[in-house]
Parts: structure tokens; sequence; C-alpha cells
């Protein structure tokens, strides 16, 4: 294998990305692998939280410190730098998961959300209780505009509804797993057939209805509200087919009737788990992008997604371990793939999260086999 070429590969890359990685000029596959905050408390050898709160003066110097090595070892700053003070924080905004009586909290630094819904009975009130609820007063802390106003005279930086979780979620199958339950859930689809479809339609109503409502709060219209949407559903898996057509397929299709009516609008699914079993009903949906767990191959997506960018399908496990040959026959399979498709629209990425661990080796490793063996025209 030839050495890595650092300045012609950014080179390459930056083509690689265009028209959503299916530009014909592309000379090779596009590389999506651009680390994580996380993953510099390993590649350092620093103490601290990797899926916690740090504080934002040590984040930024382990940044620093990390963006250093990363230029000597792929050749570019990778991380952002940039890590607010709390004061510039804009105000907490309440999930999709507690408009349906949920709780996040932590454990071992990990998010968890968890309801207490535990019978049919019990959802049916919930349900109830979510339709009749004043969504913007439920919302928003009763003093967000002043506190917005004061970050935007402090920074110059208004609200965005993106990076404010207005245009995605936690997927409808994981939500309703927590809400309820995994097999309470699964049984419900059974038991209870027309509350099962019931609960689908409050949810879609209800991520549609807090969705404008942080659209309209960031300064946007109904005319000219910003397009795309995208879930985390990695609890999909566990549906059978006609389970999905049931509820998952309501709320996609709820969202992104509003959000993404137009062709090229973003609609994007990580659903980071085996569910091959529902792609032919998710290519219904026209996906722009879509990040699957390992087991689901470019060739399987690209069969039932003609037009997604596939981010995928590195294992990040074998990543976070930095198994060479392992990345290495992954990275190779998935750029034969992408050639052989004819269709390009390869973003190279780990099949999940990047995880503490991945070292900045195995991404130079994984820019040399794309240089290698993802260029489109060998």
């Amino acid at each position: 294998m030839r050495d890595l070429d650092i300045e012609q590969f950014w080179k390459d890359d930056e083509a690689a990305h265009n028209e959503n990685c299916f530009s014909h000029e592309a000379p090779q596959a596009a590389l999506g692998i651009r680390m994580s905050d996380e993953c510099v408390f390993d590649e350092l050898g620093v103490e601290g939280h990797p899926w916690g709160e740090n504080p934002p003066e040590l984040m930024r110097e382990y940044t620093r410190r990390y963006n250093d090595k990363a230029e000597t070892i792929v050749g570019r700053r990778v991380l952002s730098e940039t890590y607010p003070d709390p004061q510039d924080r804009f105000p907490y905004i309440k999930r999709i998961g507690e408009i349906f009586g949920s709780r996040y909290f932590y454990y071992d630094h990990v998010e968890w959300l968890e309801g207490d819904v535990k019978t049919p009975g019990e959802l049916e009130k919930l349900l109830d209780q979510v339709e009749k609820l004043d969504i913007e007063d439920f919302l928003f802390p009763p003093d967000w505009d002043a506190k917005v106003r004061a970050i935007e005279e402090r920074t110059g930086r208004g609200p965005d509804p993106h990076a404010l979780g207005g245009h995605g979620v936690r997927g409808p199958v994981t939500l309703a797993t927590s809400v309820m339950g995994t097999e309470n859930f699964l049984m419900l689809y059974y038991d209870e057939p027309e509350l099962f479809r019931r609960f689908a339609r409050v949810l879609g109503d209800a991520i549609v209805r807090r969705g404008k409502a942080i659209d309209k709060i960031c300064g946007y219209s109904e005319e000219n509200r910003p397009h795309g949407f995208g879930f985390a559903d990695d609890n999909c898996c566990l549906t059978t087919p006609e389970m999905y057509e049931a509820f998952g397929c309501p709320v996609l299709q709820k969202c992104f009737d509003y959000w993404c009516p137009d062709k090229d609008d973003s609609r994007y699914q990580h659903s980071d788990s085996a569910m091959a079993h529902l792609l032919p009903i998710l290519g219904r949906f026209d996906f722009t992008g879509v990040n699957f767990g390992p087991t689901v191959l470019f060739d399987e997506i690209r069969a039932c997604m003609p037009r997604a960018r596939v981010d995928g399908c590195l294992a990040p496990y074998v990543f976070m371990r930095n198994q060479r040959e392992a990345i290495t026959e992954q990275v190779k399979r998935d750029c034969a793939m992408a050639k052989a498709s004819g269709t390009r629209g390869l973003n190279l990425s780990t099949a999940g999260s990047v995880n503490n661990g991945s070292s900045l080796e195995s991404m130079r490793l994984v820019m040399q086999l794309i240089q290698n063996y993802g260029r489109y025209d060998s």
C-alpha cells in the first residue's frame, strides 16, 4: 500500500463531499470521520469524563493540544476548540421524552431516558395529557426571552432551531421503548392494536408541535421555516416490518411532510443496530443520508436507498480498539462496494459513534486506505 499523501488526500476529500458525496467529479470516496471530543482523553492520556460534563476551560485546553497532535498525524485540526461558558448556553428546552412524562438522567456519565408507563390504561391517560398540553408553555422557561437577549448581547449569537434540537429527535421506536419499556411496547402491537396506532399519531403530532414551537421562538414563521429533519432510532431493530409500518412510518411521514417537502431536503436516520430487515420500508422515505449498524452494509443500503449518502460502515468497536487488520478489511470492503455500485455516495464513517480510544493513527490509516483503494477511477 502506498504511503499517504496528506496534502493530496485533503484536496481530493474536499471534492469528494460535493453533491452529497455523489459528484462524478469526485476522485475518491469521502472521509466522514472527524473524531469526537471524547477521544481527547485516551489520545492525550488525561483525566476527565469522556461522556459527561467537563469544565469548558479544561476542554479548550484538551482540544487545543489534541488538534496540535492531529495536525502532525492527519494534517488537520479536527475538533472545535470553542466551548461556551455555562452563562452563554441557551436556556434548557424540554425534550420529547419529557412531553411523554419520562425523565432524562445520567448513570455512570451516560444519559438514559426512563418512563413510568406500564399498562395500556396508563398509556391512554398519558396520550390524553399530551394532546391537551400547551406545548409552548411547557417547553420554555419563563425567563427565556431575557436570557436569550443577554446571550445575544454578549456573543452576537442567536438561537438556531437545528442546534436546539428542533429538527432532530430520538426516533419513534426508541422513544416508545423508553416511555413504556421494551416488552410492554412490543406486546401493545398484539394486545391493543388501535392504542398502538394512536400512540404513533400522538407522538408524530407532538414532535411536529415541539419543532414548530422551537422554530417560532427562534424567529421563523411557517412560511420561512428551516427545512430538514432526522431521527436516531437504534431500537427500530426490535420491531417486525409490520410493527414498524404501523408505528414508525406514520411518525416519519408526518415529520418529513412538514420539514422536508423538497426533493433535496435533508432526511436523515441513524439506527446503530441490525435493522436490515426494515430497509425496504425505510427506502420509501427517500433518505438523503443514513448511518446504520455495522452489519448493515453499503450494497444492502444502496439497493433500497439509491439517493442516500451512506455514512458507514466501519464497526465503531473495531475503530475504537484500533484493530488495523479489521479496519483495513472493512474500509476496503466498503470502497469496493461503492465502486461496484456505480453510484458513489460513500462517506466513510463509523457505523455509530466515534468512541474514546479511537486513535488519530487509526484515522490516518482510514485516509491511507481511501487513497489506495477508494479512488473511483481505479
